[in-house]
């Protein structure tokens, strides 16, 4: 999953932030009329409603006497009978008290708290309509924030996964003790309830593993736990990530203090408990913050990183540095960005937001030069180490702001022909569009994570550049989420 800081290095917490990190509530024109005022509903009122679509978070979205309302876990196509949970001016917000009527594509969903953790909104929706959903999720994400005219766009089928289930290589589980006993998991949706998850059918069985080994670690030796409510206590989150390709194992440990205590004995057990493990790494926190990462990381034992492959290059990953989620879909998707950059082998390349340099390096065969930029100095000096490891000596890294770097290289004579970015969930900034505007490389490959920063951004673009196709890749199946690779062209 992505975040909400403007480098995707920084990892964000799932946790008691409003819509659980999710965009802030958007919703389509509903069939009002303007002049009238819509009757609201009362709290706890109960009433019918037919559902005629998801919304970006996953909730099924309906009409009741002219006010939209959101429903998590309804269907569209579904009638039900809701119960209004909140009431806003301009929308409200209810629960499923009957549906009277189900969807086809309804089914009983895998793991039995998908619908309290929040990590996950889609398990009761067939597989294959998921599909269909998110692609219904980026047209109105379009349909808000551009004037573009959809019917004219080419909004491809979305990419899915043969099998959808263990697909996430990385696991950042907050810690918590309830009646003596060690917890880790994620907050319940916008709640500070911590829900503990011992199994998770998303997660691939290698980090489930050793969250639930460090856990138990933590509970045996009695370390102390830290309290978000009285900023007291010691391990916050247990980080695990595991190379699906190459099985190496990384587990970080993020305190609220520098000191850890029975340190040797953590170490000695994991090693004992995980031989699979390659790095322990300790990264502190202190701040009062629902950012996960501190920016003080120190390695206990082993290696710094761990190796993931991805088709023929293979990645070092430090614990701060940002690396897709899924790389079974991450394939497909860079594929998908690699052929809407329609690269000839001559081309000077930018990956903007570069992280440890995935993007432009795995188009780096089809380019005549490529740089890439990050403000995090761990990812940069990853990117470079594997940029040197593929012998990619035409590929350059920087640390720094696309919307810096672009015109002092302008200012050089270096201007790029294609520019890919691969923005966190906040979209790119608005002064590197500026600069994009400015510079005018012939073609934008924009990866999204995000369709309605996607469409605000296109919109900016607009004046210049030309949406070709838009192609969504299911990066989360079961979840609300959904990437993109749009090819934007120079009118």
């Amino acid at each position: 999953m992505k975040n909400e800081q403007v480098n995707k290095g920084q990892q964000v917490k799932k946790s008691p932030q409003k819509n659980n990190g999710q965009p802030a509530r958007k919703f389509s024109k509903g069939p009002a009329n303007k002049d009238q005022q819509a009757p609201k509903l009362e709290l706890k009122q109960t009433f019918p409603l037919t559902i005629k679509r998801l919304g970006i978070n996953g909730e099924g979205v309906g009409y009741f006497k002219r006010q939209v309302v959101f429903v998590p876990g309804a269907l569209p196509g579904e009638e039900i009978v809701a119960e209004a949970t909140k009431v806003h001016p301009k929308f409200a917000e209810a629960k499923i008290k009957k549906i009277r009527k189900h969807s086809e594509h309804r089914i009983k969903p895998l793991c039995p708290v998908y619908d309290q953790c929040g990590g996950c909104q889609l398990q009761h929706l067939r597989y294959d309509q998921q599909l269909n959903e998110k692609r219904d999720i980026v047209i109105q994400a379009l349909e808000r924030h551009t004037r573009l005219k959809i019917e004219q766009l080419e909004i491809r089928p979305t990419i899915g996964m043969e099998n959808p289930w263990g697909y996430r290589n990385k696991s950042q589980f907050q810690v918590g003790e309830k009646d003596g006993k060690v917890l880790a998991g994620l907050y319940g949706l916008n709640s500070h309830n911590l829900i503990n998850i011992e199994q998770c059918a998303v997660q691939h069985p290698a980090t489930t593993k050793a969250t639930e080994v460090v856990k138990g670690i933590l509970q045996d030796l009695k370390i102390p736990i830290y309290n978000e409510k009285k900023h007291k206590g010691l391990v916050r989150t247990i980080v695990a990530r595991t190379g699906v390709q190459t099985g190496e194992l990384q587990i970080v440990l993020i305190t609220a203090k520098k000191k850890l205590p029975k340190k040797d004995l953590i170490i000695a057990e994991i090693k004992k408990r995980l031989p699979e493990v390659n790095s322990i790494v300790q990264n502190v926190n202190g701040e009062k913050t629902s950012v996960i990462f501190g920016s003080e990381t120190a390695t206990l034992e082993g290696s710094d990183f761990i190796q993931e492959t991805l088709g023929d290059l293979q990645f070092e990953l430090s614990a701060r540095t940002f690396f897709q989620l899924n790389p079974e879909q991450t394939v497909k998707l860079y594929n998908e960005a690699k052929a809407a950059a329609r690269l000839t082998g001559r081309e000077k390349l930018v990956d903007a937001y570069c992280g440890v340099g995935t993007i432009g390096l795995w188009m780096a065969d089809q380019a005549g030069e490529v740089r890439g930029m990050d403000l995090i100095p761990e990812s940069i000096e990853d990117a470079r180490k594997n940029a040197l490891k593929h012998d990619v000596s035409y590929a350059r890294f920087y640390v720094g702001k696309a919307e810096e770097l672009l015109p002092k290289w302008l200012e050089e004579g270096w201007r790029p022909d294609v520019i890919v970015v691969d923005p966190p969930r906040t979209g790119c900034d608005d002064e590197f569009l500026k600069t994009v505007l400015k510079i005018k490389p012939k073609t934008f490959v924009y990866v999204s994570c995000n369709p309605s920063t996607l469409a605000k951004d296109i919109q900016t673009l607009g004046g210049k550049y030309k949406v070709e196709y838009i192609q969504p890749v299911d990066m989360f199946p079961h979840t609300s989420q959904i990437e993109s690779v749009t090819r934007l062209v120079l009118k």
